[in-house]
Parts: structure tokens; sequence; C-alpha cells
């Protein structure tokens, strides 16, 4: 995903199967979470047409949200978060696949560990979703670099085009990612089914380039259909890869309706279009390749005001909007779980070390009413076959000129889809409408009601299991056959007035078991077009969206029917887990029935009810028995127990140190790169006799210092510096020990036309007397890199920009200056292969290790740094955690008071660094501690480096329990290595 404030983003496909008009032999994934491991299954033939994608001539409605496996470095807790996923009624899951987090040299790749993608698609497809691969090359993903590894910057001609340089690079690339993708497709018993081919590629169009992409795919024993997701400004932007040489066989597009804006939360409402996906091409499905599910807060107005941005009110209106205007079969919401930009992942122009995302799925894996939003939608979507195959059809004539109806129909079974909303779609009224609608089974007169921005899909026509659903102006959420009757949830605004019509032969017999219901029946002769045999009456059932009613229906020539009738937030609080409903809880992850015993595995924040509707008689709930009665409504009721009581130790025994030993004159830099190369890859050349580009001694990700020497005259006055550190960085100076000062770092340049030839410009006076005549003089420099620049519209210019030191002038002197530089011990050969290229930059600290558990800071000073001075300070501390077993508890780390001001913290537990605190990075001030890196049942190693530009008194900081759950997934620890 990528985000240009002015540029309209439109949808990412998330795309499926099969060349163009030909079909594909592929093996497909359950969508029930297998009990064994991957094992060989029979192929599946998929197909697509004009209406969906379909596996073995059943048709498939995709849903699905992005996850990140990058972005939360504890591999259990991906587990988590997928079971999460589907959970929510998604069946799929897209993954970017992030090059630059695998390769931290050209010719050097890491699956292990944290980098495990073999394991994220076993688990996957345990879960039971699909997946859509996204290897790139190019991802955006507001990651460093948009998924290109730095070194790529060194390498000669322009990335994302068909240069040879490049070329050779991204098929090494796709020559270790592809065959892991390979053996985890559909077509060999795994859950893969789709290959994103590149990311958003728009603006420069290489055909050769897109096409090399996907023969190397094929190559490498990818055989799943190939797709692509366009974006941005239609009218200026025109590939779609739908025809001619490059094309893939399902293309998407993407759309970002709502914007960025999230510091306008509560006014912006659709200022990036209507949201309707595109058809590309007539004879594959309409897909959403990447639809707005949150928001980068561009502001630093904070993630919660995100949420609100897209939360439930936007996901309504323009989620069903789309799903009825555009008829669109497939859809993939960027993002349904943030996770976390630790270490140096972050791009640096858009996004903190957060990229919570507002998503459906808190950055701390907490549900949030988005969550329940999807859960209402997408099991509607996965309960009504029908809406797999639907063309535009005539709708209903609103009695009000204030509401309005679009429609579709499912060609062969006539099943009718309605989208009631406003007719001003920003209205935020309270209107009322009577809709005239010619259903399959007859003419009515049906009520309806929309408050505010809401949208609803209505049905008629439609089989729900051995019912006839005349129509309803309430929404279905889910319907099944369990427990030997057919069960179906249906919700309403609160408040709202709700009718249900059902067609019997016979008068059925009507219980209202809970709640206010009234109930008629009347006989109906056949309608015209009403084919013959069709039934013979009408029960109407008339209630009020409020709380929780229930209908039991039996005879009239029907199974019996039980109806659960509610709000929208009592419709979130049903699950449809395998063969079973179940009311309650925080989260049903699975159930199944065995004999007559249901099993369920739930999360559970408090005491509470749990009901389950289905073929049993007996409760085990995570391994547990539970004891239960039976209800009037056929179901079994039972109490679960809430969470142990958890209490996080204070942050005590702290130890400090200052470092910045490289501002002293006598510093030994005897071991650092000597900066002499002359000529770079980078299209902005440096203003220096020799490139001080940090990339181009090897040095890309965080601090880098650098140290310059020259013979004193004794006549300077001033030094004059331009450094490149991408927005939020800046960088210190000292000369012979005196610190000068420090300066924001610059962003970019543009290397042809230059608007501004020196952002990152800083001037320093020199105190009188501080360099002799004479003598030699050190500068020392320290450039806080923040990440770099994507690639997003296929520019050298922009992704080759440098880091580092690009002009110094010394007023007063013409002397050369001698520079080394030196940045995270070892540079691209990696002294810490388990946490990776981005974990650590060239803090002295970070060379030293004093980051890292075991590290022997006996001889530092007692307690916290109360005051720092200009330059960095480390502090350490430990402690232990003994969580109860058996729970989940997110935890962060919390800085108090308000966000600190001229100086950064970077933020390392168990060695692993987990973001930066400080005004100038964002408005952040809890840390997520993920589990497993966070070592629940034993000790912990907290360390804080903070480089201050300015004296600064230090935040507090605290543990703090995000929530507490009974239930969650098991966590090991992720090794740590310590200092040795």
């Amino acid at each position: 995903m990528n985000v240009r404030p002015v540029r309209r983003l439109k949808l990412r496909l998330l795309a499926l199967l099969t060349a163009v008009t030909a079909t594909l032999a592929l093996a497909v994934s359950p969508l029930s979470p297998p009990t064994t491991a991957v094992a060989a299954v029979p192929r599946h033939r998929v197909t697509y047409d004009h209406y969906s994608v379909s596996i073995d001539g059943q048709r498939v409605l995709l849903r699905s949200a992005e996850f990140h496996y990058f972005r939360l470095p504890s591999p259990d807790l991906w587990r988590d978060v997928l079971e999460k996923y589907r959970s929510a009624g998604f069946n799929t899951v897209s993954i970017y696949f992030d090059w630059a987090y695998h390769s931290p040299k050209a010719g050097v790749y890491d699956f292990t560990g944290v980098r495990d993608v073999d394991r994220l698609l076993t688990i996957a497809q345990q879960a039971g979703l699909y997946v859509i691969a996204r290897p790139g090359p190019y991802i955006n993903a507001e990651t460093t670099g948009g998924g290109f590894p730095a070194w790529l910057k060194n390498v000669p001609g322009r990335a994302r085009t068909s240069a040879p340089g490049y070329t050779a690079a991204y098929r090494d690339w796709l020559g270790h990612i592809d065959p892991i993708l390979a053996r985890h497709q559909i077509t060999r018993g795994g859950s893969v089914i789709l290959y994103n081919v590149e990311n958003e590629y728009a603006e420069a169009t290489d055909a050769a380039y897109m096409e090399d992409i996907q023969k190397k795919a094929r190559a490498d024993g990818i055989d799943v259909p190939t797709m692509t997701n366009d974006c941005c400004d239609a009218a200026s932007w025109t590939s779609t890869w739908a025809s001619g040489q490059g094309a893939v066989q399902i293309p998407g597009v993407d759309d970002y309706p709502q914007g960025f804006d999230c510091a306008n939360a509560d006014t912006s409402w659709g200022p990036w279009g209507a949201g309707l996906t595109e058809r590309l091409r007539d004879d594959t499905p309409v897909f959403a390749a990447e639809y707005q599910g949150g928001s980068i807060d561009q502001q630093n107005a904070g993630f919660d005001k995100c949420r609100e941005l897209t939360g439930p009110k936007y996901m309504k209106f323009f989620y069903k909007s789309n799903l009825i205007e555009s008829g669109a079969t497939a859809f993939n919401y960027y993002m349904g779980f943030g996770g976390t930009n630790w270490g140096w992942l972050a791009q640096p122009n858009d996004v903190y070390t957060s990229y919570d995302y507002g998503s459906a799925i808190t950055e701390n894996r907490l549900l949030s009413d988005k969550y329940d939003e999807f859960k209402r939608q997408n099991l509607f979507l996965a309960s009504v076959a029908p809406l797999t195959r639907t063309d535009p059809a005539t709708a209903p004539a609103s009695s009000d000129k204030a509401i309005e109806t679009v429609a579709r129909a499912n060609p062969d079974t006539r099943t009718q889809f309605v989208l009631v909303r406003h007719s001003d779609h920003t209205a935020t009224t309270d209107d009322s409408a009577t809709l005239d609608w010619t259903t399959p089974d007859g003419r009515y007169q049906v009520p309806v009601r929309v408050k505010g921005r809401d949208a609803k899909v209505l049905i008629a026509g439609y089989d729900l299991g051995g019912q006839r659903l005349v129509w309803s102006n309430s929404e279905l959420m889910t319907n099944s056959y369990t427990g030997g009757r057919d069960v179906a949830v249906l919700y309403g605004t609160d408040g709202t007035q709700g009718s249900t019509v059902l067609r019997y032969s016979s008068q059925p017999t009507v219980k209202v078991l809970q709640g206010s219901v009234k109930a008629s029946y009347s006989p109906r002769p056949t309608d015209p077009g009403v084919p013959p045999g069709s039934s013979s009456g009408d029960l109407r059932l008339d209630y009020t969206h409020s709380g929780l009613a229930r209908v039991l229906i039996s005879g009239g020539g029907r199974r019996p029917l039980l109806l659960l009738l509610g709000t929208d937030a009592e419709a979130a609080k049903f699950w449809q887990a395998g063969p079973l409903l179940v009311r309650g809880t925080s989260l049903v992850r699975s159930a199944t029935v065995s004999g007559q015993t249901a099993y369920v595995r739930a999360d559970t924040a408090k005491a509470e009810d749990i009901e389950v509707f289905g073929d049993a008689r007996r409760l085990v709930v995570n391994g547990s028995p539970v004891g239960t009665r039976p209800t009037a409504s056929g179901s079994l009721l039972g109490t679960l127990p809430g969470p142990k009581a958890v209490r996080l130790p204070a942050l005590t025994g702290w130890r400090s140190k200052a470092e910045s030993p490289e501002t002293q004159p006598a510093f030994d830099d005897s071991g650092w790169t000597a900066a002499t190369k002359t000529t770079t890859e980078s299209p902005l050349k440096p203003k220096t006799p020799t490139v001080l580009y940090a990339d181009d001694y090897g040095y890309h990700y965080g601090d880098v210092w650098y140290r310059g020497r020259f013979t004193g005259t004794g006549a300077e006055t001033k030094v004059s510096l331009n450094a490149f550190t991408g927005k939020r960085g800046s960088y210190l100076v000292w000369l012979n020990g005196r610190y000068l000062g420090s300066a924001a770092g610059g962003v970019e340049a543009d290397a042809d036309a230059p608007v501004n030839p020196d952002p990152g410009r800083g001037d320093f006076t020199i105190p009188a007397g501080l360099v002799k005549a004479g003598q030699q003089a050190v500068l020392s420099v320290l450039v806080e890199n923040q990440g770099h620049n994507d690639d997003w519209i296929a520019d050298d210019n922009r992704f080759k920009q440098p880091r580092g030191l690009y002009a110094v002038t010394v007023a007063g002197s013409d002397a050369p200056i001698a520079w080394r530089i030196q940045g995270a011990k070892g540079g691209e050969n990696l002294t810490d292969p388990t946490r990776g290229p981005l974990n650590s930059g060239g803090l002295y600290g970070e060379r030293a290790g004093w980051h890292l558990p075991a590290y022997p800071d006996g001889t530092w000073k007692t307690g916290a740094a109360t005051e720092v001075t200009p330059g960095v300070t480390w502090q350490r501390t430990s402690f232990r955690l003994d969580l109860p077993k058996g729970q989940d508890v997110p935890i962060a780390l919390r800085f108090g008071g308000p966000v600190g001001q001229g100086y950064r913290v970077q933020i390392f537990l168990n060695g692993w660094n987990l973001g930066q605190y400080g005004g100038d990075i964002g408005p952040q001030t809890d840390f997520t501690l993920p589990a497993g890196l966070l070592r629940q049942h034993g000790g912990n190693t907290l360390a804080l480096a903070i480089v201050a530009r300015a004296d600064a008194t230090p935040a507090p900081v605290s543990l703090v329990a995000l929530d507490n759950e009974r239930g969650g997934v098991p966590v090991s620890d992720v090794p740590s290595p310590s200092f040795r």
C-alpha cells in the first residue's frame, strides 16, 4: 500500500485464478483448519469467469485482509492473529513478502526464526485461510525502501525496470522466495491461490519487466494465477495490465475512498471518491485487490482517530455500496492487523513505530468495533451463495427521495440484493420510506429506515436453508442448519422497525421465545410470474430491533426454523464456528463436534455465559468441561470463568551510563571505514570530494557516526553541513569534543531540478580559539537516519536518495577533510543474524552490546538517568514475569507525561529494537512488547538509548497490561542471543 496525499489510490486487487479463458488444475486447501500437517491432496479444478472464481465448479467469494508477518516478530502470535481473521469470517489472507527483511546483503537470504515464511504459510493453512502471496519485488507497505533492500541502492540501473543490474537482483530474490510459495500452492496441498506480480505498478510501464516476473515465477514452480493491483488517478495512470505484453491473468485495483486525514475523522467522508471497484476485463471477476481498511497517521493524530476515520459507519456505507454497485466477488482489506514498525523497518515519510493503521485488530491484537462490523458483513457473504453470481437489476422504488436503492440479482436463483442508503451520500439525517418491491415471490410494500450514514443490504427470494425468505428489512448475518433445524441471525440498527416475511404452504406454528415479535399469516394467491407450486402463504414477523428476540417456527410444510433477531451489537455476540453457532465470549477461535460433545476454543475477558447452538449435549471449552443446561431455544447454556488478575512489576533497579566517546578527539577510529569513494550510484551527487553516503559503505540502517580530520588555520568561524536522514531524522555535531548543536536532516532533493538544493542544511558557529592553527581538528557527526525512501513512482531520484552527509564546508579553511564512517557493527555482514539487518544501528552502545541481555553493567551509575546532556545516554534494568498460564496479556511499555521534546529514545527488549519514542518521532507513548520477545515466564532485560539534542529530563516508563483474556494461543520464547 502506498499513500500519496492528493493522489487517489484505488483498489488493490485480491484476485484469484487461471488463465484468461483457460482453466487450471489446482489443489485447494480446505477452509476448516486441518488437524495434520500439509499433505498431498487431489488436484482441484479452479476456474473463473465474469462473475467469480470457482473451485471444482463451486463459486467462491473471497474475503481477505492484509497481514504483515514482518511487523509481528513472534511466530506463535501469527497464529493468534490469523485465527482472529478466520473468526471474523475471512477465508483468505493477503501477505506481502519483504525482500529487505530477508536479505542483509546481495546474494544473502534468511528464512529462519522470525523470517520463517514456510512456517507462516503452514499456520495460515491450519487457520483455514487461503493465501494471496505478494512477493513484489516491490511492495511499498510503508516499509523502508518500499521493501527493497538498501544494498539495492548500490546496484546500477533503474529499479522496477528491465535494467540488467536490477533484473539480476530481483531474479535472485524471486529465486529464493518463489520455491517456498510454490510448495504451499493449492496445487500441492497448500493454500496459496494467487500470486501478485509487482505492486501498484502504474506510473512506470515496463511491459518486459512485468512479463519477466511472471516467466520467472512460472520457472520457479508458480502455477496459480497471476494478478496485480493498479492504483491511483485513472486520469493520469492508465495502465491496467489487463491486456498486452506483461498482462496478468486477473487484474485488479486499489481504492482508499476515505483518504488519510485522521485528524479530521469526525468530518471526513469519501474525499477520495465513491470507492467503487472498476471492472478491468469482461472475462474476469471484479476484484477489490486492496480496499481501505484503515489509515496511516499523517497528521500524528493517533491511530484511534484513524480507526474512527475508517470505523463501522464508513465500513457499512462504502463496503456495502461497493458490493452491490460493482458486483465484486473478491475483497482484500488493507489492513486487518497492522502491527509494529520495530527496528528500522519503517519508511521515514508517513509512519512512526506503530503501524496500528486504525485496523480492526489493534497493534496489541485487541478486537475493535471494526472487527464486529467485519464479522457481520463477512458471515453474510459466506452464508449467501447467490452473491457469487449477480447482475444489475431494477431496484425497488422509494417513496422518499431522501432514500435511494441499488439492486443486483442472481440470474439462476433470482435472489435479489437491494442496497438501501441515503441519496445524498454525506447525509446524517434519520429518514424513512416505503419500497415498492417486486420480489421473486410477489410485489410488496416494504418499510425502511436509514439513520445517519448507514447502509443496508436487504434480501428477497432467498432459499434460507430449508426455508423461503420472501423479504426482510433486517440484514442477514448468518444462517446454517444445525441441531436438526435452520438457524438464522438477522439484525438492524437499534430502535428501527423490522419485518421478515417467509413463505409456507400452510400456516406454521410460531412461538416467541424471547422479546416482542408480532406474527401474522396471510394466505396468498399465486402472483403473476411466480413459478407454479410456490408456497401459498406469507408469515410476517414485525418487531423493533432492540436487544435480542428469539422466534421458533415449525410446521407449515418446512423443517423447524429458529430466528434470532437483534441489533448490530447483539449480532456481534454471535460466532459461526464450524458446525456450531456460538453466542458470547470475547472470541471463538474454532469449534468441532465429536459424538455428542462440542469442543470449543474461546477467549474470555470476564466471567460470562456461553451459548451453543448445534448437535451437542455436552460442552468442552479450552479442554475443560463446562456445566450446561438446555434452553427453550434448543441450545446449551453455560458459564465460563474469566481470567486471573495480573500484576506487573514496577521498573526499578536502573543503571545508566553516558556514551558518545566518538566525540572526543583522541577516540581511536582506526577500525572504522575510510570514506574514500569518489563515485556513487545515487543520482544526487555529493558536494564533498569523496562520497560520504552511508549506503555506499554498507551501513544501511540506524545511526551512523562520522569523524573528519583536518588541519586548522585558526581562522575557522563556521561549519556548514547537509545531511539526508529522511523525515523525523536529525544530526548532531561536535568539533574537538565541543558540542556545536543539531539540525533536522533532509528528506530528499530532486537531482534533476532541485526545488530546494540543500534540504537538511545546518550552520554551526565555531567558538573562537576552539581550532588552533597548524593543529589537527576533529569533526564528529552523529546522523540519525530514519529509513529509506520508497520507490512508489519507480524513480531512482527518489529511491536512491542518499542517507548521511551530503555537503561539508568550514568557513575560514579550505583544508581537505579525511573522513571515516561507522554504522552498525559488521555492516552488511551481520553480527546478529537472529535479529536481522533492521534491528541495530551504529551507536557505540549498540556496537558494544549494551542493548543485549547479560551485558555486564555492574559498573554503571545506579539509578535511572534523571537528566541527560547532548549526546547518547543509556539506561538498563531487568524484570521478571510469571503471567498466568492459559491467558493472553498484551503488555506495553508506557512513557509518562507529555511526549518528550528534544530527544528520542530507542527501546530494546531482550536485545530487540521495538521502537522509537520522542516528540519529533510521533505521538506514541505506548510501545508494544510482543509475547515471545517478552518472556512471559522468566527474566527480561530492558535497555533505553536516549539521544538528546539538548539538555533534557527523560520521561518515566512503566509496564502496562492492555488486556487480559483467558484463552489465547501458546507462545514460546523467541531466541534472543545474549552478550558474550
